[in-house]
């Protein structure tokens, strides 16, 4: 019997919007536990090794990761199976390049360039709210960030898409804006 959480992923049984091809090996990376879920989600390697072209190897990848070179949503990241999911930001500090994930027609992820100013915007889908004491609003995430912010208005519609400040990561209800 299997203990604990599987810790390979055969290649086949990769999610289809990696579009990894079947014949160059037998494994894939397996993401690690994250934000993301395993088929919401294209982690690290994959990004910079198979979309971006800039390393050949996994070797190359882990040695860029740990220079401390990769941002996700603001966060230096050092783990090459980091699980990045829709609407992350990915910076590349050494080149100034800035990238958000996003899906094309066909459900695949593709990287679209933004500039710096728009780096520093993250877009959250919130799933559902829940009412706690003293008239607050917890708004729950899809990628486990959680705003608590003052019930204003109770009959406005908080489902849906906000877009949060980076510089307001401690106080995240002040910098909520609503689109």
């Amino acid at each position: 019997m299997a203990r604990g959480p599987k810790k390979h992923l055969k290649r086949v049984n990769a999610p289809k919007h990696w579009m990894l091809d079947k014949l160059s090996g037998s494994f894939a990376p397996r993401p690690s536990a994250g934000p993301h879920k395993l088929r919401e989600c294209l982690p690290l390697i994959i990004f910079l090794r198979n979309r971006l072209k800039y390393a050949l190897t996994g070797d190359e990848v882990k040695k860029i990761v740990m220079q401390r070179l990769i941002k996700v949503d603001g966060k230096v990241r050092t783990d090459v199976t980091f699980p990045t999911g829709f609407m992350d930001v990915i910076s590349i500090e050494k080149t100034g390049e800035n990238f958000r994930l996003i899906f094309d027609v066909k459900g695949r992820f593709t990287v679209h360039r933004i500039s710096s100013e728009e780096s520093r915007v993250c877009v959250l889908i919130f799933q559902h709210r829940m009412h706690i004491p003293k008239l607050r609003i917890f708004l729950v995430s899809t990628v486990g960030r959680n705003v608590k912010m003052h019930a204003v208005n109770h009959q406005g519609k908080y489902q849906g898409k906000y877009t949060i400040a980076e510089e307001n990561r401690d106080n995240l209800g002040a910098g909520l804006r609503f689109t």
